[in-house]
Protein backbone atom coordinates (compact mmCIF):
# COMPACT_ATOMS: atom_id res chain seq x y z
CA UNK A 1 0.00 0.00 0.00
CA UNK A 2 3.04 2.24 0.84
CA UNK A 3 4.03 1.95 -2.81
CA UNK A 4 0.96 2.94 -4.12
CA UNK A 5 0.57 5.52 -1.93
CA UNK A 6 4.54 6.97 -2.81
CA UNK A 7 3.71 6.90 -6.61
CA UNK A 8 0.19 8.56 -5.96
CA UNK A 9 1.82 11.57 -3.61
CA UNK A 10 4.21 12.21 -6.88
CA UNK A 11 1.87 12.14 -9.33
CA UNK A 12 -0.29 14.65 -7.35
CA UNK A 13 2.84 16.74 -6.59
CA UNK A 14 3.83 16.53 -10.05
CA UNK A 15 0.36 17.84 -11.22
CA UNK A 16 0.22 20.68 -8.82
CA UNK A 17 3.51 21.57 -9.99
CA UNK A 18 2.57 21.80 -13.43
CA UNK A 19 -0.61 24.34 -12.15
CA UNK A 20 1.33 26.21 -9.54
CA UNK A 21 1.72 29.22 -11.81
CA UNK A 22 -1.97 29.55 -12.24
CA UNK A 23 -3.44 28.68 -9.31
CA UNK A 24 -0.28 29.60 -6.86
CA UNK A 25 -1.68 27.80 -3.27
CA UNK A 26 -4.83 26.18 -4.82
CA UNK A 27 -2.28 24.04 -6.81
CA UNK A 28 -2.63 21.16 -5.12
CA UNK A 29 -6.44 21.48 -4.85
CA UNK A 30 -6.73 21.78 -8.86
CA UNK A 31 -5.05 18.89 -9.12
CA UNK A 32 -6.98 16.67 -7.52
CA UNK A 33 -9.86 18.35 -9.33
CA UNK A 34 -8.12 17.78 -12.66
CA UNK A 35 -7.00 14.14 -11.46
CA UNK A 36 -10.96 13.33 -10.99
CA UNK A 37 -12.01 14.81 -14.13
CA UNK A 38 -9.09 12.73 -15.99
CA UNK A 39 -10.87 9.18 -13.84
CA UNK A 40 -14.27 10.30 -15.34
CA UNK A 41 -13.44 10.73 -18.21
CA UNK A 42 -11.14 7.20 -18.70
CA UNK A 43 -14.42 6.04 -17.16
CA UNK A 44 -16.62 7.38 -19.48
CA UNK A 45 -16.81 4.87 -22.03
CA UNK A 46 -18.13 2.76 -19.89
CA UNK A 47 -21.05 5.35 -18.70
CA UNK A 48 -21.85 5.48 -22.18
CA UNK A 49 -22.13 1.74 -22.41
CA UNK A 50 -24.10 1.82 -19.13
CA UNK A 51 -26.46 4.07 -20.62
CA UNK A 52 -27.36 1.77 -23.57
CA UNK A 53 -28.03 -0.41 -21.63
CA UNK A 54 -30.30 0.81 -19.51
CA UNK A 55 -32.36 1.78 -22.42
CA UNK A 56 -31.89 -1.65 -23.89
CA UNK A 57 -33.56 -3.41 -20.47
CA UNK A 58 -36.44 -0.39 -20.96
CA UNK A 59 -37.22 -1.45 -24.60
CA UNK A 60 -36.67 -5.38 -23.41
CA UNK A 61 -39.39 -4.51 -20.56
CA UNK A 62 -42.58 -5.64 -22.90
CA UNK A 63 -40.69 -8.94 -23.73
CA UNK A 64 -39.70 -9.67 -20.32
CA UNK A 65 -43.38 -8.80 -19.26
CA UNK A 66 -44.33 -11.61 -21.87
CA UNK A 67 -41.99 -13.90 -20.60
CA UNK A 68 -43.20 -14.02 -17.37
CA UNK A 69 -46.89 -14.82 -18.15
CA UNK A 70 -45.57 -17.24 -20.15
CA UNK A 71 -43.44 -19.27 -17.76
CA UNK A 72 -44.72 -18.21 -14.29
CA UNK A 73 -45.19 -21.60 -13.22
CA UNK A 74 -41.92 -22.18 -13.66
CA UNK A 75 -39.42 -19.93 -12.44
CA UNK A 76 -36.38 -21.69 -13.38
CA UNK A 77 -37.15 -21.66 -17.38
CA UNK A 78 -38.25 -17.76 -16.59
CA UNK A 79 -34.88 -16.86 -15.49
CA UNK A 80 -33.64 -19.16 -18.23
CA UNK A 81 -35.21 -17.40 -20.70
CA UNK A 82 -34.44 -13.81 -19.46
CA UNK A 83 -30.78 -14.43 -19.29
CA UNK A 84 -30.90 -15.75 -22.86
CA UNK A 85 -33.22 -12.30 -24.31
CA UNK A 86 -30.08 -10.44 -22.16
CA UNK A 87 -27.72 -12.28 -24.12
CA UNK A 88 -29.20 -12.52 -27.62
CA UNK A 89 -29.60 -8.63 -26.66
CA UNK A 90 -26.24 -8.18 -26.39
CA UNK A 91 -27.72 -6.72 -22.64
CA UNK A 92 -25.67 -6.89 -19.30
CA UNK A 93 -27.68 -6.47 -15.88
CA UNK A 94 -24.75 -5.19 -14.22
CA UNK A 95 -23.34 -2.79 -16.83
CA UNK A 96 -24.65 -0.03 -14.97
CA UNK A 97 -22.31 -0.87 -11.77
CA UNK A 98 -19.10 -1.00 -13.86
CA UNK A 99 -18.04 2.85 -13.85
CA UNK A 100 -18.80 3.52 -10.05
CA UNK A 101 -16.82 0.24 -9.01
CA UNK A 102 -13.82 1.13 -11.06
CA UNK A 103 -13.41 4.65 -8.95
CA UNK A 104 -13.57 3.18 -5.98
CA UNK A 105 -9.72 2.42 -5.99
CA UNK A 106 -8.88 6.18 -6.85
CA UNK A 107 -11.55 7.50 -4.32
CA UNK A 108 -9.60 5.30 -1.69
CA UNK A 109 -6.24 6.81 -2.44
CA UNK A 110 -6.89 10.13 -2.41
CA UNK A 111 -8.53 9.32 1.42
CA UNK A 112 -5.49 7.43 2.46
CA UNK A 113 -2.80 9.57 0.86
CA UNK A 114 -4.49 12.48 2.87
CA UNK A 115 -5.08 10.83 5.97
CA UNK A 116 -1.67 9.22 6.14
CA UNK A 117 1.07 11.66 8.45
CA UNK A 118 3.60 9.66 6.51
CA UNK A 119 4.44 7.66 3.62
CA UNK A 120 7.36 5.98 2.52
CA UNK A 121 8.53 6.89 6.11
CA UNK A 122 8.61 10.18 5.66
CA UNK A 123 6.50 13.57 6.70
CA UNK A 124 3.81 13.67 4.02
CA UNK A 125 4.39 17.13 2.48
CA UNK A 126 0.51 17.28 0.98
CA UNK A 127 -0.88 17.69 4.23
CA UNK A 128 0.38 21.42 4.66
CA UNK A 129 -1.58 22.10 1.31
CA UNK A 130 -4.81 24.10 1.59
CA UNK A 131 -7.81 25.18 -0.42
CA UNK A 132 -8.10 28.36 1.11
CA UNK A 133 -8.02 28.61 4.46
CA UNK A 134 -9.08 25.06 5.32
CA UNK A 135 -5.87 22.26 4.68
CA UNK A 136 -6.43 19.22 2.65
CA UNK A 137 -5.72 16.97 5.45
CA UNK A 138 -8.75 18.47 7.39
CA UNK A 139 -12.47 17.54 8.28
CA UNK A 140 -15.52 19.75 8.97
CA UNK A 141 -14.88 18.53 12.48
CA UNK A 142 -11.56 20.31 12.48
CA UNK A 143 -13.10 23.09 10.85
CA UNK A 144 -15.72 24.23 13.03
CA UNK A 145 -12.98 23.74 15.92
CA UNK A 146 -10.91 26.44 13.76
CA UNK A 147 -13.25 29.45 13.61
CA UNK A 148 -16.62 27.42 13.04
CA UNK A 149 -19.04 27.82 10.09
CA UNK A 150 -18.11 31.05 8.99
CA UNK A 151 -14.55 30.74 9.71
CA UNK A 152 -12.12 30.99 6.87
CA UNK A 153 -12.40 26.84 6.97
CA UNK A 154 -15.89 26.72 7.19
CA UNK A 155 -17.11 28.63 4.41
CA UNK A 156 -14.60 26.44 2.07
CA UNK A 157 -17.40 23.73 3.49
CA UNK A 158 -20.03 25.93 3.35
CA UNK A 159 -19.87 25.98 -0.33
CA UNK A 160 -18.88 22.40 -1.04
CA UNK A 161 -22.02 22.03 0.86
CA UNK A 162 -23.89 24.30 -1.51
CA UNK A 163 -22.46 22.75 -4.39
CA UNK A 164 -23.50 18.86 -3.26
CA UNK A 165 -26.87 20.51 -2.37
CA UNK A 166 -27.68 21.97 -5.93
CA UNK A 167 -25.86 18.49 -7.52
CA UNK A 168 -28.14 16.48 -5.28
CA UNK A 169 -31.26 18.14 -5.84
CA UNK A 170 -31.25 18.47 -9.82
CA UNK A 171 -30.26 14.50 -9.17
CA UNK A 172 -33.06 13.81 -6.96
CA UNK A 173 -35.74 15.45 -9.90
CA UNK A 174 -33.65 14.23 -12.99
CA UNK A 175 -33.77 10.45 -11.18
CA UNK A 176 -37.42 11.15 -10.65
CA UNK A 177 -38.24 11.82 -13.82
CA UNK A 178 -36.00 9.15 -15.26
CA UNK A 179 -37.76 6.34 -13.55
CA UNK A 180 -41.39 7.59 -14.76
CA UNK A 181 -40.34 6.78 -18.00
CA UNK A 182 -37.51 3.90 -17.32
CA UNK A 183 -39.82 2.25 -14.45
CA UNK A 184 -37.18 0.02 -12.19
CA UNK A 185 -38.34 -3.37 -11.96
CA UNK A 186 -39.54 -4.84 -8.62
CA UNK A 187 -40.40 -8.58 -9.49
CA UNK A 188 -36.95 -11.08 -9.49
CA UNK A 189 -36.65 -13.71 -12.47
CA UNK A 190 -39.35 -16.16 -11.27
CA UNK A 191 -41.73 -13.50 -11.96
CA UNK A 192 -42.26 -13.09 -7.52
CA UNK A 193 -42.15 -9.27 -5.88
CA UNK A 194 -38.78 -8.95 -4.10
CA UNK A 195 -38.54 -8.10 -0.13
CA UNK A 196 -37.47 -4.57 0.25
CA UNK A 197 -37.53 -3.49 -3.36
CA UNK A 198 -40.36 -1.37 -3.40
CA UNK A 199 -38.96 0.87 -0.60
CA UNK A 200 -35.67 0.63 -2.23
CA UNK A 201 -36.92 2.37 -5.30
CA UNK A 202 -38.80 4.92 -3.50
CA UNK A 203 -35.67 5.59 -1.55
CA UNK A 204 -33.31 5.66 -4.41
CA UNK A 205 -33.66 9.26 -6.38
CA UNK A 206 -32.69 10.77 -2.22
CA UNK A 207 -29.51 8.61 -2.75
CA UNK A 208 -28.05 11.64 -4.00
CA UNK A 209 -28.21 14.10 -0.60
CA UNK A 210 -25.51 11.01 1.07
CA UNK A 211 -22.87 12.58 -0.55
CA UNK A 212 -23.49 15.48 2.08
CA UNK A 213 -22.67 13.13 4.84
CA UNK A 214 -19.33 11.75 2.84
CA UNK A 215 -18.20 15.16 2.50
CA UNK A 216 -18.78 15.73 5.78
CA UNK A 217 -16.29 13.08 7.05
CA UNK A 218 -13.79 12.28 4.64
CA UNK A 219 -10.75 14.77 4.45
CA UNK A 220 -11.17 17.77 2.26
CA UNK A 221 -9.22 16.34 -0.69
CA UNK A 222 -11.62 12.94 -0.38
CA UNK A 223 -14.34 15.83 -0.22
CA UNK A 224 -13.28 17.96 -3.40
CA UNK A 225 -12.42 13.79 -5.35
CA UNK A 226 -16.37 13.21 -4.66
CA UNK A 227 -17.79 16.57 -5.24
CA UNK A 228 -16.21 16.60 -8.71
CA UNK A 229 -16.71 13.25 -9.69
CA UNK A 230 -20.72 13.79 -8.14
CA UNK A 231 -20.98 17.02 -10.07
CA UNK A 232 -18.97 14.99 -13.27
CA UNK A 233 -22.11 12.43 -12.98
CA UNK A 234 -24.75 15.05 -13.08
CA UNK A 235 -23.56 16.27 -16.40
CA UNK A 236 -22.68 12.92 -17.77
CA UNK A 237 -25.97 11.54 -16.88
CA UNK A 238 -28.02 14.58 -18.10
CA UNK A 239 -26.42 14.33 -21.32
CA UNK A 240 -26.25 10.45 -22.06
CA UNK A 241 -30.00 10.25 -21.21
CA UNK A 242 -30.90 13.87 -22.70
CA UNK A 243 -33.27 11.55 -25.40
CA UNK A 244 -35.17 10.21 -22.86
CA UNK A 245 -38.70 11.10 -23.20
CA UNK A 246 -40.53 13.16 -20.38
CA UNK A 247 -43.77 11.16 -18.84
CA UNK A 248 -46.11 14.12 -19.68
CA UNK A 249 -44.25 13.36 -23.41
CA UNK A 250 -45.09 9.48 -23.34
CA UNK A 251 -48.45 10.08 -21.42
CA UNK A 252 -49.35 12.09 -24.85
CA UNK A 253 -47.78 9.60 -27.68
CA UNK A 254 -49.71 6.68 -25.42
Amino acid sequence: MSVFLSGFASLVGHIADLLHPVFQGGATAAAIILFTACVRLAVHPLSRAAARGQKARTKLSPQIAELRKKHSKNPERLQKAIMELHKKEQVSPLSGCLPSLLQLPAFFLMYHLFSSREIGGKPNELLGHSLGAAPLGDRWKDALADGGIFGGAGLVYVVLFAVVVCVATFNYRRTKRQMATMPTPTAGPDGQPMPGMGAMTKLMPLLSFATLMTVGVVPLAAALYVVTSTTWTAVERAFLYRDVPAPGALATAV
